[in-house]
């Protein structure tokens, strides 16, 4: 391709993404577009000739943008709010640049080695032992399958080798609770677990594992013949932010020999700011752990971590190297063994491009403030008095329902109406948020979270809620 060219449609992307940056609030948050709506603008089959880069820009602009929920939009309140940052995203551009597979270290040294650094600049920032080993992976679903992958292995059945069909093996068993995400519960599946051996560990009344009831359910599955692998523990439930009880999990754990994982995916980072430490309180003795810096650390999906005291486990479920793999440096990391993937991004760049652009004291300072205005949001809630806060809110979530006096005895009723109540604020382009159930019930899921979220943001985005929910209660 003609390099002036390629220089003037590099010039005319970066100037649109400078732009967008500046100009996000201008979209409306949640994409308007009608199913099949992109499809049909799209020419039917692919050009026989060539297209020049001016055209694919402008149908990106057409087609693609207006066809994008805005995850970057300083009011996306929905799910867990995440940011695509500058210096993120100058890496990603970089590293598709050079297009390295990161399979072998000499496939690119680099691209191991600033891996290497960056999880241990991250690892010591979060208050880890140094024992633990760090492995970049896409998502917190495949970092746990592969946690779980290596507790399968630690007990010595030799699946890797022999597999499950056609064995006299007892029936494996994985703990979590109804809160746990549900890549848990898929993870088994694709295990040859089944779902009928993930086991829910009743909670109490702030959507926390019960350690008790987690201990007797070990117990009884050892009398019954069952073989305990895993305990799935939570930091930062996905519907409620709840912190399980890691020390008194781990506890359990090392009791009955169980491996311990604790999904701190979306909670995990946070435990960078002094104050929040906490959250890992136990977590040294996990087997294994995973955060994801692209939910609350300002780098683009997707980059998630796990980390673990048991390179040699993992790397022993997982390395495969055939001839054409074979290297003659012993004393280097091939990350290619710590995984089913072969190939391998170079995520590690923008890992390390965002911990050096924002410091430890900038991430701190953001992470600090989303915490402050969650706690602010959560006291014009109570303040209001005709709504409810359904859990705790211990970082950057609240989830809440509006409680009208004429819907207070109709659960039906009141829960139609807080999903309509959340639909209206989406359809109006200004903010996005998202619901989920806590006993049966429906809540509304504010999350903040976006490193260019302002406090305004989240005022503004409250009162058009306060407004929109009493409006409709009034009919």
């Amino acid at each position: 391709m003609d390099e002036r060219k390629f220089a003037e449609a590099l010039a005319r992307a970066s100037a649109w993404v400078a732009r967008y940056f500046e100009r996000t609030r201008d979209f409306p948050v949640l994409s308007r577009v009608r199913p099949g709506e992109v499809a049909a603008a799209i020419a039917p089959a692919m050009p026989e000739e060539g297209e020049d880069f001016d055209a694919l820009l402008d149908d990106f602009e057409r087609i693609v943008v207006p066809g994008i929920t805005h995850w970057n939009h300083p009011r996306f309140f929905a799910y867990f709010s995440i940011t695509g940052s500058e210096p993120a995203v100058l890496a990603e551009l970089l590293a598709a640049a050079l297009n390295v597979n990161g399979m072998l270290w000499r496939t690119s040294p680099a691209a191991t080695e600033v891996e290497e650094v960056a999880l241990r600049w991250l690892r010591d920032a979060l208050g880890l032992p140094q024992s633990f080993f760090g492995v970049v992976y896409d998502t917190a679903s495949i970092s746990g399958l592969h946690a779980l992958a290596a507790a399968r292995e630690s007990l010595g059945l030799d699946v890797r080798n022999q597999g499950t069909a056609g064995r006299d093996l007892p029936r494996l068993r994985v703990y979590c609770t109804d809160q746990t995400h549900s890549h848990i519960e898929k993870d088994a599946i694709l295990l040859g677990i089944g779902r009928e051996n993930v086991v829910k560990v009743s909670i109490d009344d702030a959507f926390r594992m019960d350690a008790a009831a987690l201990d007797r359910a070990i117990a009884e599955d050892r009398v019954r013949g069952f073989l305990p692998m895993a305990v799935a523990a939570t930091v930062g439930t996905t519907s409620t932010t709840s912190i399980d009880p890691v020390p008194a999990i781990a506890s359990v754990c090392r009791a009955h020999r169980v491996w311990l994982h604790v999904d701190a995916a979306y909670a995990g980072p946070a435990a960078i700011v002094p104050e929040l430490r906490w959250l890992l309180d136990g977590a040294a003795a996990a087997d294994s752990l995973v955060v994801n810096p692209h939910k609350w650390m300002f780098v683009p999906v997707d980059l998630s971590v796990l980390y673990t005291p048991h390179e040699a486990l993992l790397r022993r479920a997982f390395s495969l190297i055939p001839a054409y793999l074979e290297t003659p440096e012993s004393e280097v990391r091939n990350y290619m063994d710590y995984g089913v993937q072969l190939g391998r991004r170079f995520r590690g760049l923008k890992l390390w491009f965002v911990l050096r652009a924002y410091g430890r004291r900038g991430i701190v300072k953001i992470l600090r403030t989303h915490v402050a205005w969650t706690q602010e949001l959560a006291r014009w809630i109570r303040e209001a008095g005709d709504f409810e806060i359904m859990a705790p809110h211990p970082l950057s979530v609240v989830c809440f329902r509006h409680l009208p006096a004429g819907l207070a005895q109709n659960a039906a009723a009141l829960d139609e109406h807080n999903q309509r109540v959340t639909e209206e604020i989406n359809r109006n382009g200004f903010a996005f948020l998202s619901t989920t159930r806590l006993s049966e019930r429906v809540a509304i899921r504010f999350a903040i979270g976006n490193a260019r979220t302002t406090q305004a943001d989240v005022r503004e985005t409250w009162d058009l809620l306060l407004g929109t929910a009493r409006r409709l209660a009034n009919g």
